[in-house]
């Protein structure tokens, strides 16, 4: 593997991810996913600024990480997941959403840009993933891996190359990128 020895050096992934973070965190206040009116708007369904953004991420990331893995430049480690990691999870994730007002990626991003509610969210979000990690050996044996799932991937539930998942979720991307757009959402 081209990068094997980044796996190897914890002092340069801790900086990749300081460098990374931080263009992450420029590029969500740049499209105004850090501000709460906007976030509050896609919560309400009147911006859609947030959804455009995260597919549009979600695009370029499924592609680059697919050509990469075609380039032999990563390989992708994927964990089973089951029903009740997800619903605790979901569950967690919607809670803090709904009384924060920001997801964790947001909360970050407009701590950067200096919003002091998103502060609260943050000592929040790092004192909540203290309390899991400390009941996660409990966590994972009465709750985590109830309920796996079937497939560790869509593909390998539907017996498919990868390839043609994606292309399609793609398609669908652009679809409801352009839908957006021709409504002027």
């Amino acid at each position: 593997m081209p990068f094997e020895g980044i796996r190897q050096n914890k002092s340069l992934q801790a900086l990749l991810g300081l460098v990374f973070g931080t263009v992450f965190g420029f590029l969500l206040q740049k499209g105004g996913v850090t501000l709460y009116d906007v976030i509050i708007g896609q919560l309400l369904l009147t911006d859609f600024t947030v959804v455009k953004v995260m597919l549009s991420a979600i695009l370029v990331g499924m592609v680059g990480v697919h050509a990469m893995k075609a380039a032999g430049l990563v390989r992708l480690h994927v964990r089973a997941g089951s029903v009740g990691s997800t619903v605790i999870g979901g569950l967690i994730f919607g809670v803090g959403f709904a009384v924060l007002g920001y997801c964790p990626g947001t909360a970050a991003g407009a701590l950067g840009s200096g919003a002091l509610d998103a502060a609260v969210g943050m000592a929040g979000i790092v004192i909540g993933a203290g309390i899991f990690a400390r009941l996660y050996p409990v966590l994972e044996r009465s709750v985590l891996n109830r309920g796996k799932f079937p497939a560790e991937t869509i593909p390998q539930l539907l017996g498919v190359s990868p390839m043609p998942v994606a292309c399609a979720v793609a398609i669908m991307i652009l679809v409801i990128l352009a839908f957006f757009a021709t409504m002027g959402l």
